[in-house]
C-alpha cells in the first residue's frame, strides 16, 4: 500500500505560505503557513497532522489488539499531542504524547494498558516518529 500527499509552497519562510493535497481528497488546497503553524492562524500545520495520524493509527492499531484479545471496545477516544522544540537553529519533535480513553466491557485496566502500549509500538505512525528519513533532491 502506497499513499501520497503532495505540498506546494510560494515565498519566503516567514511571509510565504502554502496548500496541502492528499490523494483521497482529504486535503485539498488546504492552506499552511508560518502562522498557521505558529500564530494559530486558520489553517493546519505539519504537527497538527502527525497528532492527528498518530492518534488514528494508534487508535485503529488498538482496535485490532483489543479484537485479537477476544475484545470489542464500545468507544476508544485518543487525544495526540504533539510538541515542537527549539534545536539549535531551528525545531524538532520532540514527543507524541498520547492519552487514551477506553470503554471495553470485560477488560480490567491491566489488560488494557498491556493492550494498549503493545498497540503503540506496533502502530505504524508510532514506528515511523523513530525511521529513517530518505531524500531525492533535484532542481527543476
Amino acid at each position: 500500500m502506497i499513499r501520497k500527499a503532495t505540498a506546494v509552497w510560494q515565498g519566503s519562510g516567514r511571509d510565504g505560505s502554502g496548500h496541502l493535497f492528499s490523494e483521497s481528497g482529504a486535503l485539498a488546497e488546504t492552506p499552511y503557513s508560518f502562522k498557521t503553524r505558529f500564530d494559530n492562524e486558520k489553517g493546519t500545520n505539519p504537527e497538527e497532522l502527525i497528532a492527528a495520524a498518530h492518534a488514528g493509527c494508534f487508535t485503529m492499531a488498538l482496535a485490532f489488539g483489543l479484537q485479537l484479545a477476544g475484545f470489542t471496545p464500545t468507544e476508544l477516544t485518543t487525544e495526540a499531542v504533539v510538541t515542537l522544540e527549539s534545536e539549535g537553529k531551528g525545531f524538532r519533535i520532540g514527543k507524541s504524547a498520547l492519552t487514551l480513553r477506553g470503554k471495553v466491557p470485560n477488560l480490567d485496566d491491566a489488560g488494557f494498558v498491556r493492550i494498549a502500549r503493545e498497540a503503540e509500538q506496533n502502530c505504524p505512525v508510532s514506528k515511523v516518529l523513530k525511521a529513517a528519513i530518505t531524500l531525492d533532491a533535484k532542481l527543476v
